[in-house]
C-alpha cells in the first residue's frame, strides 16, 4: 500500500538514514528522496537501499547533471528530483529506467519536462504558484499528467492542493529537519500520512 508523497530528507546523514527510511515506511511513506546537497548523499541512499529497497522507492533530489544521475543510478536509487526542468537530466534520467520528476513553474517549463520524457512534474516552489497556479496549469496540461506540489503545501493544506488538481506531495521540513530523534521523525510521518488520508478520503491505493 502506497501514497502519492515523497519524503525529502534534506540534510540527513548515513549514521540516521536507515532507520529514519524505516519510520517513514512504517507511517506510511514509501518514496523517500535524499538531496544530493546532503551530507554524503549517496552512501545514505546506498545504505537505505540494501535495508529497505524491497519496501519504498529511494533515490535522490536536488538533481542538476547527468552525472549525479548516474552516479544515484550506481548507487541504486530509483527516483530522480530536480528543482529545474533539464532535459538532458531527464532523458538521462528515463534512460536508465528510473522515475524523473523534473521541478516546473511555468506551462513553458510543464511542457519542455513533458517532451523530454518526465514520469511527473514538481511545481516548485508551490509556495509562489498556490493552488491557484496549479489549478490553471491543470487546466492545459495533457490528461493524466501527474503533478505534486512541493514548497508550501503540507498537512495544513493538503486539500486545498488536492482540490486545486495535486496528485501528490513533497514534504521537507515538515517531514524531517536535521537533528531530530528517530520518535521525532516518525511522529511527524504519522500526522502526515493522517491528514492526507483525511484530505483525501482514503488516499491509499493499491
Amino acid at each position: 500500500m502506497t501514497r502519492p508523497l515523497i519524503a525529502i530528507l534534506r540534510g540527513i546523514t548515513p549514521p540516521d538514514a536507515v532507520a529514519a527510511c524505516g519510520a517513514y515506511i512504517e507511517a506510511g511513506i514509501s518514496t523517500i528522496e535524499v538531496p544530493l546537497n546532503s551530507p554524503e548523499p549517496l552512501t545514505s541512499i546506498g545504505s537505505m537501499i540494501e535495508a529497505h529497497g524491497d519496501a519504498a522507492v529511494i533515490g535522490a533530489g536536488t538533481v542538476l547533471s547527468v552525472a549525479e544521475v548516474q552516479s544515484v543510478a550506481d548507487a541504486g536509487g530509483r527516483i530522480i528530483v530536480s528543482p529545474n526542468a533539464d532535459a538532458d537530466v531527464i532523458r538521462a534520467t528515463r534512460d536508465l529506467g528510473l522515475e524523473s520528476w523534473p521541478g516546473v513553474f511555468t506551462p513553458t517549463e510543464a511542457f519542455a519536462a513533458l517532451k523530454a520524457g518526465a514520469t511527473g512534474l514538481k511545481l516548485f516552489p508551490g509556495n509562489m504558484a498556490g493552488p491557484g497556479g496549479l489549478k490553471a496549469l491543470r487546466a492545459i496540461l495533457p490528461a493524466g499528467t501527474r503533478v505534486y506540489a512541493v514548497g508550501g503545501a503540507g498537512p495544513e493544506n493538503f486539500a486545498e492542493w488536492l482540490g486545486a488538481g495535486a496528485d501528490g506531495f513533497g514534504l521537507g521540513t515538515a517531514a524531517y529537519v536535521p537533528g531530530l530523534s528517530i520518535d521525532e521523525i516518525a511522529q511527524r510521518a504519522r500526522r502526515i500520512v493522517a491528514a492526507y488520508d483525511k484530505a483525501a478520503g482514503s488516499g491509499v491505493t493499491a
